[in-house]
This record gives C-alpha cells, sequence and structure tokens, in this order.
C-alpha cells in the first residue's frame, strides 16, 4: 500500500521543491511532488495541507518536534513543546546543615554565624535553587513550617520568564540540621589563643582606673566591628604591674594595639613565636605588649628643666606646649622617659576670676577657700571668667588653656 504522510528524510531539497510547486502554481494546477524521477505522482489530501506543507518548505518557521506554526522559542519550538522539555527551577528534597550545640551558630560556606530561622531559609535556598540559564524576572517566595527543632519544611514558590513565556514552581524540601561544635567553641574549650596583650605603663603600676580606661577600649572596638567568632577573649586577668588578656585572632590584638596608642599614646611592641607546623606552614603565637606613658594628654610634666603640657599623641611621641610661652614641640618616647609628672589633669581645678587685672587675678583657693593670687597664663583673653590651675612646686600656677589640653 503506497505511504499516505509525507516523509520529510527522503525528500531531496527544499530549492528542488520549492522550484517545482511554484511552477505547478504558474500553470494553475495542482503541485506534484516527484521522487527520483519515479511515474508516481500523489496530490494531498486538501487544499490547507497543500498550502502548510508549501509554506514549510519554502522556508517557513515551525516547531521542530511537532512542526506546528510559530511563534516558536529561541529553540525552535511551539510553547507547548518548550513547556514539556523546560524545567524553570531544581531543588533537592532534602537539605543538610550543621548547627553548633554550644552557641547556636550555622555552618555557611566554611565558616560559622549566628542567623535567625528566616536568615538561614533564605540562605540555603540561595545555595540550593538551581534556575534553568534562560530565565530572567525571577522571583522567589518562600515560607518556613518548623516541624521539630531540627526539621523544618521550606515552602518554595518560584516564577519567572523564558523566551518571552511565563514558568512557575513549587518546591518542598526538608531542612534538617545535624549538631556540632563550631570552631571557635571548640577553641575556646580547649583554651585556644592566638595573642597574648600585655598593657602596662612606663616605669609605674596601671592603676584601676587606667586600667579600666584601657580596658574598655575593646569593647568599643569589638562593637564598631563586623561581629566575628574568632574574637574572642579565652583568659584574661591582673599580674604585676598591669593586665594581660588571651586572645583568640592576631588581627583583632594588632587592631587594639593601634586604637590603644591613637587614645593614650605609648608604644606597642610585637613578639611572635612559633609553636608548631601545619601542613608545611608555620603556626605563630603573638605577645603584643603596649606601654602606656606615665603622662596623659593635659597633664603638666617637667622636661628638660621647663614645665610643659602634653597637647596630643604623634607616632613617636606626644607634642607638648610649654606652660610659661607659646611654644610647642614634639618629643620621642624615650627622651620622654626622663620627664616627669608635676601636675597630672585629674589634679588640676577650674576656678572662677573673682577680680583680675592685666597681669594677674584672684580666685577661691579650693584646698581652704581663701582669696589667692595668681598670675594670668601667657593666652588670657582678658574677658574669661575661669580659669585652670595646678598646684606645682607649692604653689598655685594659671596654666594655658589652648589646645587639646585645655579646659575644654
Amino acid at each position: 500500500m503506497p505511504c499516505c504522510h509525507l516523509c520529510l528524510d527522503t525528500i531531496p531539497s527544499v530549492g528542488f521543491l520549492s522550484s517545482l510547486i511554484s511552477k505547478g502554481r504558474s500553470t494553475g494546477s495542482q503541485s506534484l511532488i516527484t521522487r527520483n524521477d519515479s511515474k508516481r505522482s500523489r496530490k494531498p489530501s486538501n487544499g490547507a495541507s497543500e498550502r502548510s506543507t508549501g509554506n514549510r518548505m519554502s522556508g517557513g518557521a515551525f516547531c521542530i518536534t511537532c512542526g506546528a506554526d510559530p511563534p516558536l522559542s529561541t529553540g525552535r519550538l511551539c510553547e507547548a513543546c518548550l513547556r514539556k522539555r523546560t524545567i524553570l527551577s531544581k531543588m533537592p528534597d532534602t537539605i543538610q546543615q550543621m548547627r553548633c550545640a554550644k552557641c547556636d551558630s550555622f555552618e555557611i560556606r566554611g565558616g560559622w554565624s549566628s542567623m535567625d530561622r528566616d536568615a538561614i531559609a533564605d540562605m540555603r535556598i540561595r545555595d540550593n535553587l538551581v534556575l534553568d540559564e534562560r530565565a530572567k524576572k525571577v522571583t522567589v517566595d518562600f515560607s518556613v513550617q518548623e516541624i521539630d527543632p531540627r526539621t523544618n519544611r521550606l515552602h518554595v514558590d518560584v516564577s519567572g520568564t523564558i523566551d518571552g513565556y511565563k514558568f512557575r514552581d513549587s518546591h518542598s524540601p526538608l531542612l534538617q540540621t545535624s549538631n556540632a561544635v563550631c570552631t571557635p567553641c571548640a577553641r575556646k574549650d580547649g583554651d585556644y589563643f592566638e595573642a597574648i596583650v600585655q598593657l602596662r605603663s612606663a616605669g609605674r603600676k596601671l592603676n584601676e582606673k587606667e586600667l579600666s580606661s584601657l580596658r574598655s577600649t575593646l569593647d568599643e572596638l569589638l562593637q564598631s566591628m563586623e561581629p566575628n567568632p574568632m574574637f574572642f577573649i579565652s583568659k584574661e586577668g591582673p599580674v604585676t604591674g598591669g593586665w594581660d588578656l588571651q586572645m583568640g585572632s592576631k588581627s583583632l590584638a594588632r587592631t587594639w594595639g593601634r586604637k590603644l596608642t591613637k587614645s593614650f599614646g605609648g608604644s606597642v611592641k610585637e613578639s611572635p613565636t612559633v609553636i608548631g607546623v601545619n601542613e608545611g606552614v608555620e603556626v605563630t603565637r603573638l605577645t603584643l605588649s603596649y606601654r602606656k606613658p606615665a603622662y596623659s594628654i593635659g597633664d603638666a610634666v617637667r622636661f628638660k628643666k621647663s614645665l610643659w603640657i602634653v597637647d596630643s599623641w604623634q607616632k613617636n611621641g606626644p607634642i607638648l606646649r610649654k606652660v610659661d610661652r607659646f611654644e610647642r614641640t614634639g618629643a620621642t618616647w624615650r627622651d620622654m622617659e626622663a620627664s616627669s609628672v608635676v601636675c597630672a589633669r585629674s589634679e588640676q581645678r577650674i576656678v572662677q576670676v573673682l577680680n583680675r587685672d592685666s597681669s594677674a587675678a584672684e580666685f577661691m583657693d579650693p584646698s581652704d577657700y581663701k582669696v589667692s593670687t595668681v598670675a594670668l597664663p601667657y593666652d588670657d583673653d582678658g574677658l574669661s571668667e575661669e580659669l585652670r590651675i595646678g598646684f606645682i612646686d607649692g604653689m598655685w600656677l594659671a596654666l594655658p588653656l589652648s589646645g587639646k589640653g585645655g579646659r575644654k
């Protein structure tokens, strides 16, 4: 029995067929398709089929799977065939994660971080949702259904477009949590530390107030930085002459050392020690020694037989301002080892001017409440109602107010 379907794979070429179809139409008769000069000919079953086949053979686009007419996707598929062959997104049925049993932080890409339920669900969806590379305008909505403390069901709805057609997917994977111990907790429990910070003072012991001021800068630093699980203190406490801390991060120790020198002056000395080898790389432990100077900003000091006020800090030493005239100079930390504090800022007093002339002022002595006289400082403007005074060498001395060591 002769074949009743058009076998496209045995047709010689589209150009040859086009000439035959055009020739048949020009003579007003139905087009005939001849194979290999055979005498047999076959007519289309109806006129519509003839026109459709003729258009495709002459170069018209059609679905490569079912032969449907346009519109077609970029892969020459009609919408129905495109939807059968295309999946917008994929997700595994089960997602496994690790949570520290001590601090409740989650393992994320090799690190550990504390996150709430929705945030960790969002992170797991981002890591496990695979989209078709052609997808555009993708939106993802999800909700979390708690089954038990260690198991959640994620309901994920994905929508987007591929070649202009809208697609929607839904996934409901299980998010299962296993207990573990994070690296920071394991190191804390093992008394692990990478750095030792020693707080000391030059030539004297640090008092309790100074230690509190120095230690508080570490808390301020930690609050201003991004959270890091390795920024922990495994041990701290008083030692002879100061305070020692064991830290889990060398970078934190160095950052704190820079903050201390900027706020209180002084110097930092680093001493690395090799404690082992890991995969051919030396493992070191850092000892960072901070030496706070025996003076602070605003203190009156005796330096090279003259009285100076510590005005500010620089890397190599303090900036000094002379008490009796306008003069500023820099000194190194080594030079300042020969200096002595004659009146600390905390011992200085602010007094009201009772009476004044061009060179002196009367005030009430804060020690015995008697009226005393003091020479005006060189920077007095003649209008100020207050003076900063210090008891130096057995007498009250008015101190200049300008600079960082001033009254304000």
